[in-house]
């Protein structure tokens, strides 16, 4: 069976590239706070979020995801200074992949906003398969089996260990050789990253 491919771009088009093997992906959605916030941080909640207040990723090996142009447009943030680095693209904001701050958790979710165009996300992806963090969600998102959920999560987790223990974990297009993230990471002051959770829980009380 050949693998396929589906391709990625930011709004602009500079940010391009690909994820392979999409046989092997995970398609999700997260609830969390912190996604929440990230999604106004950026100013595109209304991109991002869903009426629920979800974020869709494809949870990817980071092997599986090559950046084909704009790199010099890949920015950093992250909502503290231990928590998830949050990629996205400089020219146009929009918001492209989630990763560890260690590399050797080769760990991508490629969030949705970047995997519409120009292809349709569904011509290489299923609907989403598991829902996590849904006690933060706005009202009740749409259901899912939990057990077919946690069954694919650990088909994922083994293809991660697997990446690891086999030193895949090192083609990233997030890290250099030396495991330094490509772009400096710029953790968001306390009042930027208030302002945007109330702006999250305005949401929540206006669903």
């Amino acid at each position: 069976m050949p693998a396929m491919s589906h391709p990625f771009q930011c709004r602009c088009g500079t940010v391009h590239g690909e994820i392979v093997h999409t046989e092997r992906s995970l398609r999700a959605a997260c609830y969390c706070r912190d996604c929440q916030a990230y999604a106004h941080v950026l100013g595109q909640a209304a991109q991002v979020l869903d009426e629920n207040g979800g974020t869709e990723v494809v949870i990817a090996r980071a092997p599986d995801v090559r950046i084909n142009g704009g790199r010099d447009q890949l920015a950093c943030l992250s909502l503290s200074p231990r928590g998830l680095l949050r990629w996205y693209a400089r020219c146009c904001s929009t918001p492209i992949a989630n990763t560890p701050r260690d590399w050797r958790l080769p760990y991508v979710g490629m969030v949705h906003t970047c995997l519409h165009r120009p292809r349709p996300l569904e011509h290489a992806f299923p609907r989403v398969q598991l829902r996590v963090n849904t006690k933060s969600a706005h009202g009740v998102p749409p259901g899912s089996s939990r057990a077919a959920g946690v069954a694919r999560f650990l088909r994922m987790a083994l293809r991660l260990a697997s990446a690891r223990l086999g030193g895949a974990y090192r083609r990233t297009p997030f890290f250099n050789r030396e495991g330094v993230p490509v772009a400096a990471v710029q953790v968001v002051d306390r009042p930027a990253l208030e302002a945007a959770r109330r702006l999250a829980e305005g949401d929540v009380k206006r669903a």
